[in-house]
């Protein structure tokens, strides 16, 4: 019988090669094949033939999705409205940042409930997990517990009882099959595993948990084909370090993307936070250069957060670019804007622009927030206490209308601000009692800047 030959595997997209290459063809990425033993297909899956399917129209009624509330507002709010029974859910994030604090308590409460909850893990032992419950005040709760990582013994234990209701898995990276022939962790491992536990999944009516690891970039560890494989996606944000959490879902097939749930670390677990914007500007100095207040919209929910740039002199031939929690590439654009559309000089100054609180910004609409807070440090003077900024910078200068105008200006108003830097055309069918200040160009903000630098007697930013 000839040996099979060896496969060779993307660690970031699961394509499989004939041989080892130095970068993949499928994605692009340079150094992720790596070389594992095929998975002998059975003889019976082999000559099985299929069945034909039910075919039936697109039009027709169908019943709204059954939620299971988690007993935690945040995390139900990031997954839609709950957990949906039968769907399999992926949540990543870095060490010590509080995803198994947080499925602990979501077991925990969901099994008070009256739920058969089943928490396997294959990273730590059942006493650790034990310890934990206990210093989060949860040992009472009716969690069943295990310590496994060989993929057949939990769908064994899991189909030998009753049927549960929630399961927690953490992480994918440690379960492995008798299916392939390679070590847990590697790219085939994950895939079958994630794979069967997904059809447990579907068939027992379950919702299925999976933990996975991050690498360095900030990426769930494995092939990307088991985010695809999936329900829902979710991302722990946030500094280990700090006190709070952000938690960000990347993809949700039953509810809003990009929906965010934030909580605070305690001494007792995880907190929600229900009022997030007071905590991204709740410590900020309206005295200060170089800090705009951003009214954004994450998934639903309109947040307020403080966008902090410094300009200074550089030293170096090259000035320096730092950026935390925006785009780089598009803090250049802003910058080149400024430089060419509005005349100011920023080639010998080092840039640093920082998102308060560690949220990372994705919208388009921060750009009006990030140039004032670029003008306002350049030219030394703050930008009017108790405002706002929100609005799409194009590269002709012009500031576009960004959707959803009266959800941010409500939220603006809900905590105390008075005025509004918004694009023109903006404040049409919108009713607030904020001062609304609309700006057709950046160089409308450099003017207004300019001009409360020279009321101060600051000077002209140049």
């Amino acid at each position: 019988m000839a040996r099979p030959r060896p496969n060779y595997v993307c660690a970031n997209c699961g394509a499989a090669s004939s041989k080892w290459q130095g970068r993949c063809d499928a994605c692009g990425e340079w150094n992720t094949l790596s070389e594992e033993a095929p998975a002998a297909a059975p003889v019976a899956l082999r000559a099985a033939r299929g069945n034909p399917v039910e075919l039936l129209p697109l039009s027709g009624e169908t019943a709204e999705l059954p939620r299971t509330l988690s007993g935690i507002a945040e995390l139900d709010r990031v997954l839609g409205g709950g957990f949906v029974p039968g769907s399999a859910i992926l949540v990543g994030g870095d060490p010590g940042i509080g995803k198994s604090t947080m499925l602990i308590q979501a077991a925990a409460a969901l099994a008070c409930a009256g739920r058969r909850v089943v928490y396997v893990s294959g990273e730590e032992s059942i006493g650790q997990i034990r310890l934990r419950a206990e210093r989060l005040g949860l040992s009472a709760a009716p969690v069943l517990l295990a310590a496994e990582t060989r993929v057949e013994d939990i769908l064994a234990t899991l189909q030998s009882g009753p049927p549960a209701d929630f399961v927690v898995l953490d992480s994918i990276q440690t379960l492995w099959t008798d299916l392939v022939e390679s070590a847990p962790g590697t790219v085939t491992q994950v895939r079958t595993s994630a794979q069967a536990l997904i059809r447990y999944a579907k068939a027992s009516g379950a919702a299925v948990v999976l933990v996975g690891h991050v690498t360095k970039e900030g990426q769930i560890a494995g092939p990307r084909v088991v985010e695809h494989m999936v329900d829902a996606v979710t991302m722990f944000e946030g500094d280990a370090g700090q006190h709070f959490r952000v938690l960000r879902a990347i993809k949700n097939r039953f509810g809003p993307a990009s929906e965010i749930g934030v909580f605070e670390m305690t001494d007792a677990g995880l907190k929600e936070v229900a009022n997030p914007s007071l905590l991204f500007i709740g410590e900020r100095d309206r005295t200060s250069p170089g800090a705009a207040v951003f009214a954004g919209i994450e998934g639903t929910r309109p947040l307020l957060v403080e966008v902090q740039a410094l300009v200074s002199e550089s030293a170096l031939g090259t000035p320096r670019r730092a950026v935390v929690g925006w785009d780089p590439s598009r803090l250049a654009m802003i910058l080149a804007v400024l430089e060419t559309r509005c005349g100011m000089r920023f080639g010998t100054h080092d840039v640093y622009l920082n998102v308060a609180g560690g949220l990372r910004l994705a919208e388009p609409a921060a750009d009006l927030a990030v140039g004032a807070a670029l003008i306002s440090s350049r030219a030394g003077v703050a930008t009017p206490p108790e405002s706002v900024y929100f609005g799409e910078v194009g590269l002709s200068g012009s500031v576009r209308p960004v959707a959803q105008t009266a959800m941010r200006l409500n939220e603006a108003e809900r905590l105390g601000f008075s005025l509004a830097v918004l694009p023109s055309g903006s404040r049409e069918g919108v009713r607030s009692t904020l001062s609304l200040n609309e700006v057709t160009t950046l160089a409308d903000v450099v003017a207004a800047i300019a001009a409360e630098s020279a009321a101060q007697g600051i000077g002209k930013p140049s």
